[in-house]
C-alpha cells in the first residue's frame, strides 16, 4: 500500500456515499440524498472506520420510516441486486451496505424479531451480517438458532457462511455471544462440505476459534469428516490445515499427527545464529541442520523468544520450512530475521533472547543472542 493509503478513505467516501444515496433515492420515494449525502460527509472525516458506519446509520434514521417494519420495508427496497451469486469465494461486498445490519439491531431486536432477522437474511446477501447477528444470539438465542438451522440450508452461499461466520467464537471486532460455544458444532456438521470456499474457509476458521480453548474436540470433528469423506479429498485437506493452525503453532500432538507430522522420531538437529550481538533494525541469520535415520514429512518452525524489561518472555513462532527427510542426507535451512525497530504491534526491548528449533512441534535445538539497541 502506499504511503498515506487509508482503508476508511477506500470504503467511505464521497464516490461510495454517493452511491448509497443514489439506491435509497431509487429505492425510497421521496427520499432526500443531497441532503443525506451531504450531511453523512459533513462528519466522515473526523471518524474512525466502523464508527463511520454508525454515523452513516445515525444520517439515515431520520429520513426513514419510524416504525421499524415499513423502514425494514423501505432498506429493502433500496438494496442493490444480491452479490454474484456464480462466484464461491472473496466476494465480500461493499461496507456501505451494512448499514440496515445496524439499524435492524436498533429497531428491531427487542420488539420486532422475526421481522429484523427477515432484514438481515436480505441483507447478507449485499454484505456480511457477521456483527450484527450476534445480538440477536445473544438476546434471542433459540429463536435464532432455528433460523441459523433453516440459513444452513440456504441456496445463497453467503447466508450460508453467515452460519458458520456469525457464530464464531472469537469474530475479529465483533461481540462476544454468551451461548456455548460448542452449540454451533452442529452447524458446521452440515457446512463443512459445502461447494464455496467462502463457506469452508469460515468453518475452518470457527474451528480455529474453538481450538485455542478445546483443541480434542476439533481434532475429533475432522477425524469424523474424514472418515465420513462428504467433502473433496483435497478440499477437506486444506480444511484441516486451516483448521489446526492454531495448533500447529503451539505444538499440538495429535494435530501435527493428524497432519502427518510425528514426534516420536529421532531428529539430529543443529542451529546457529549470526551476528550475535544483533542490533535492533538489524538482521539475524539462522542456519538450521535437519538429520534423522528415516525419511520422514517434517514441519519446521523456529520459536522467538524476545526479553522483556521484567525479566519474562513473549514468545512468537515463525515458520520455517515444510520438508521431507530423507534417511542419512542432512537438511540445511537458512533464515534471516529482520528485528524492526518501528513497527506498531511489537515493541523490542534490547537483552538476551533465545530461538528455538521446532521440528513437529518439538523442540530439538536452541541458540542465544544478545539484542543490542539501535545505533
Amino acid at each position: 500500500m502506499g504511503e498515506g493509503f487509508s482503508l476508511k478513505d477506500q470504503f467511505f467516501n464521497a464516490g461510495s456515499i454517493g452511491d448509497l444515496a443514489a439506491e435509497l433515492a431509487a429505492g425510497i420515494p421521496g427520499f432526500d440524498a443531497t441532503g443525506f449525502q451531504a450531511q453523512v460527509m459533513s462528519g466522515l472525516a473526523e471518524r474512525e472506520l466502523l464508527a463511520r458506519l454508525d454515523w452513516i446509520a445515525d444520517c439515515m434514521e431520520p429520513l426513514l420510516a419510524a416504525d421499524f417494519p415499513t423502514m425494514a420495508n423501505q432498506l429493502e427496497a433500496a438494496m442493490p441486486p444480491p452479490l454474484d451469486p456464480s462466484r464461491t469465494d472473496d466476494d465480500f461486498g461493499r461496507f456501505i451496505h451494512a448499514v440496515p445490519g445496524i439499524l435492524a439491531v436498533r429497531h428491531g431486536l427487542e420488539d420486532h424479531r422475526e421481522r429484523a432477522l427477515d432484514l438481515l437474511y436480505a441483507a447478507t446477501q449485499r454484505f456480511s451480517m457477521e456483527f450484527y447477528i450476534r445480538p440477536f444470539l445473544n438476546r434471542w438465542p433459540e429463536e435464532t438458532f432455528a433460523r441459523l438451522d433453516v440459513w444452513a440450508e440456504d441456496a445463497n452461499y453467503h447466508v450460508r457462511r453467515l452460519v458458520s461466520e456469525g457464530t464464531r467464537p472469537s469474530l475479529p471486532w465483533a461481540k462476544k455471544i454468551k451461548t456455548d460455544p460448542l452449540r454451533p458444532l452442529g452447524l458446521l456438521d452440515r457446512l463443512h462440505a459445502d461447494s464455496a470456499r467462502f463457506v469452508t474457509r469460515s468453518v475452518s476458521n470457527h474451528l480455529n476459534d474453538i481450538s485455542k480453548f478445546d483443541s480434542t474436540t476439533v481434532v475429533n470433528w475432522l477425524r469424523k469428516w474424514h472418515k465420513r469423506g462428504q467433502q473433496s479429498k483435497k478440499e477437506l485437506a486444506w480444511m484441516t490445515r486451516h483448521s489446526l493452525r492454531t495448533l500447529v503453532k503451539q505444538g499440538d500432538r495429535e494435530a501435527l499427527e493428524m497432519l502427518g507430522f510425528a514426534q516420536n522420531v529421532p531428529i539430529d538437529a543443529s542451529l546457529t545464529v549470526s551476528p550475535n550481538p544483533v542490533r535492533i533494525g538489524g538482521t539475524l541469520d539462522l542456519v538450521a541442520v535437519l538429520k534423522s535415520e528415516a525419511d520422514l514429512p517434517v514441519l519446521v518452525d523456529y520459536v522467538m523468544h524476545f526479553h522483556r524489561p521484567k525479566g519474562n518472555h513473549g514468545r512468537k513462532v515463525f515458520k520455517l520450512k515444510q520438508a521431507a527427510l530423507r534417511s542419512g542426507t542432512p537438511l540445511a535451512l537458512q533464515k534471516s530475521h529482520k528485528f524492526k525497530g518501528n513497527a506498531t504491534t511489537f515493541t523490542l526491548h534490547p537483552g538476551t533472547h533465545r530461538v528455538e528449533l521446532q521440528v513437529n512441534g518439538r523442540q530439538v535445538a536452541e541458540a542465544e543472542f544478545e539484542l543490542f539497541p539501535e545505533s
